[in-house]
């Protein structure tokens, strides 16, 4: 018999881990898509059970926020539904950088919901300057982004100000500074800014040298869409690039090991609530700026916290915030095509919506879940062998 080589066995070894870690990747690659059907499959039973055109009501539920293209023996070939096409662009450029405003405190473990009041006094900064400071465009609109972005990073530091210094649960402090922050804005726009020639509460409209550009015919895509890129790209820089970011991922992950390390814990918490306002205050600009050309006395509400479940979708990974806003705004888009072009009920819709968020937040259970069947087919297995 020959002896085995003693070279073998570690090479065999290393096979085996690569197999196994390659598997590992593939399976986590896969948890995201079926979590996502199994999703839809579920909120298709909930259609069947309510509607009597099931299929149609969920390929519009599906298939409502994509443009058509139709044939038409005047004009020839069509694109239509642009519209609804671009109001899921809108919405997703909006998510994805009210979802940045939350994933940055949420990596220092600060569960901040403070970002519905950030973009509201963003907006409002934006706006004032743009009405009341004058000079060239290019001079004037620069000038509104930093104030807006001067607004949120003060507004920010104020929570986390709040919790360094006096411990103060940082819930409890953003919601009571949206209230503060909402009711200030509708007081300027209500007293201050109102513009008497309009038939209901708005600012004067905004020169329109100051609006964001539009990039697409028929809609409100402007250039914050382009911007977005290099927001998500400057959030994953800080956290993953700089001393900062480390200081803010290592205060999150290991609290007791950062205070022992000597890290400035009390530092990374503020900076990451007030560094998540400038890009709630962003979102800000690309309504006042981009979607409405002028302020109303109310923003769309809650806002701030569909950024909350972008950046859960995300699991509060920047890379992964345009996508996660992107699928959000898909499916609100196509809930309420479905919601206004079939028989489903509104209420019905909702349900559909918490379900998808529900199966794709939870997907990170399926690991758990699958270890513990196998673990008591193990056990049975052992049982039936004695």
């Amino acid at each position: 018999m020959n002896a085995p080589d003693p070279m073998r066995a570690p090479a065999d070894g290393a096979g085996l881990l690569r197999r196994q870690q390659q598997r590992q990747r593939i399976a986590r690659s896969l948890r995201l898509p079926l979590a996502l059907l199994a999703a839809l499959a579920a909120g298709f039973l909930i259609i069947l059970a309510v509607s009597d055109e099931p299929v149609h009501a969920f390929l519009v539920l599906i298939t409502g926020a994509l443009p058509r293209l139709q044939w038409n023996a005047g004009d020839g070939w069509q694109l239509t539904r642009l519209v609804r096409f671009g109001a899921l662009v809108e919405d997703a450029t909006t998510l994805c950088l009210l979802g940045l405003a939350v994933a940055l405190p949420f990596q220092a473990r600060q569960f901040s919901l403070g970002a519905d009041g950030q973009m509201f006094l963003g907006a409002l900064a934006a706006t004032v300057v743009s009405l009341f400071v004058p000079g060239p465009w290019f001079v004037v609109l620069p000038l509104a982004v930093l104030a807006a972005c001067a607004t949120g990073f003060a507004w920010g530091v104020m929570p986390g100000l709040l919790k360094t210094r006096c411990n103060a649960n940082e819930i409890v402090t953003t919601l009571m500074l949206n209230i503060v922050a909402v009711q200030f804005y509708r007081w300027m726009v209500t007293d201050v800014l109102r513009d008497p020639g309009a038939g209901f509460i708005v600012t004067p409209l905004l020169p329109e040298a100051l609006q964001l550009p539009l990039l697409l015919a028929r809609t409100k895509v402007n250039l914050m869409l382009l911007l977005v890129p290099l927001a998500v790209g400057a959030a994953w820089l800080l956290l993953m690039r700089t001393t900062l970011g480390y200081e803010i991922r290592v205060v999150g992950q290991a609290p007791a090991f950062a205070r022992q390390a000597g890290m400035p814990a009390a530092r990374a918490v503020w900076l990451s609530m007030a560094i998540g306002g400038v890009f709630a205050a962003l979102a800000g600009v690309h309504i006042s700026h981009g979607l409405l050309g002028r302020l109303p006395v109310d923003l769309p509400p809650g806002l701030g916290y569909e950024g909350l479940l972008v950046a859960l979708l995300a699991r509060n990974a920047p890379r992964d915030i345009p996508a996660a806003a992107l699928l959000y705004a898909w499916l609100r888009t196509g809930a309420l095509a479905m919601e206004r072009g079939t028989d489903v009920p509104h209420e019905v819709v909702l349900v559909i919506q918490a379900l998808v968020i529900l199966f794709v937040v939870s997907e990170r259970l399926l690991p758990s879940v699958a270890e513990g069947w196998l673990r008591l087919r193990r056990l049975a297995c052992k049982g039936r062998a004695r």
